[in-house]
């Protein structure tokens, strides 16, 4: 089934959730409404009991198109707390009521970070890297990563990664716990897959009862997370020194920030 750029294959218990945006797998609130759309509906189906997601071409997801206003999701609405579309959607793959493993190739930057930080489990290659690069464009981490990552990684990795803008490759998301299982880029949706059958091969009530549990109160949370993230992107999406940032990033150098 199709949900605009999303793909779904039901396959027994299991079913692939596929991103068709490549290379890059850029996204916008239309995307990320149309996966929430697509789990709504797989998590109604008694039949489904985990899920694999994916993407098509070179990267799992680049995040926003910053080159590209028009398409740029990352848009917050306003300075006074206002909802962000995007994030509303966000929230809503936040509950999703069954198991998600993310199968990660190439880049998940910003917000496709968050994106990959949203499911429960991620399976990584050597070539897979991950860059919370929000300050590189004078921008705030969004997309929930303030509250999501450090719960993965910890409070000091994760204001490493905020602070420095760092990239970090499959091999070193695996040592830091952010990866579950590390495997070479041909293997890497076989082994999402097997993953996902050890799950599904257990009773799925007590699955999504243990679940639930583990991710009590996340949507919530992440709704609140996202709630001051896309104040402090409005105020910050206002300066010179972000309209430098985004020029810099797309002409591969680094900025020159005035702190203005």
């Amino acid at each position: 089934m199709k949900y605009g750029d999303i793909e779904v294959q039901r396959d027994g218990y299991m079913a692939l959730v596929e991103i068709q945006r490549p290379p890059n797998n850029f996204f916008d609130v239309n995307l990320v409404n149309d996966m929430a759309d697509a789990l709504d509906d797989l998590d109604a189906d008694v039949n489904m009991r985990a899920y694999v997601l994916c993407a098509q071409g070179k990267h799992f997801c680049a995040g926003a198109n910053f080159g590209d206003p028009a398409r740029n999701a990352a848009r917050p609405v306003s300075f006074d707390g206002a909802s962000n579309p995007l994030y509303a959607a966000a929230v809503r793959l936040f509950s999703c009521r069954k198991p998600i493993i993310a199968a990660i190739q190439g880049a998940a930057v910003g917000g496709g970070f968050g994106l990959a930080v949203m499911a429960d489990f991620r399976v990584v290659c050597p070539e897979a890297r991950f860059t919370a690069n929000f300050v590189k464009l004078g921008f705030h981490p969004g997309f929930g990563l303030t509250h999501t990552l450090p719960n993965v990684i910890g409070q000091q990795r994760a204001n490493l990664l905020f602070m420095t803008g760092r990239r970090i490759d499959g091999e070193t998301a695996h040592a830091w716990g952010l990866a579950d299982v590390l495997t070479d880029q041909a293997s890497l949706r076989a082994e999402a897959v097997r993953l996902g059958s050890e799950i599904a091969e257990n009773a799925p009530l007590a699955v999504q009862s243990v679940r639930a549990t583990m991710r009590q109160g996340l949507a919530e949370r992440v709704k609140d997370a996202t709630d001051w993230e896309n104040l402090e992107q409005a105020r910050l999406r206002e300066t010179e020194d972000h309209k430098e940032g985004v020029r810099a990033v797309a002409e591969r150098r680094p900025g020159n920030f005035v702190g203005r």
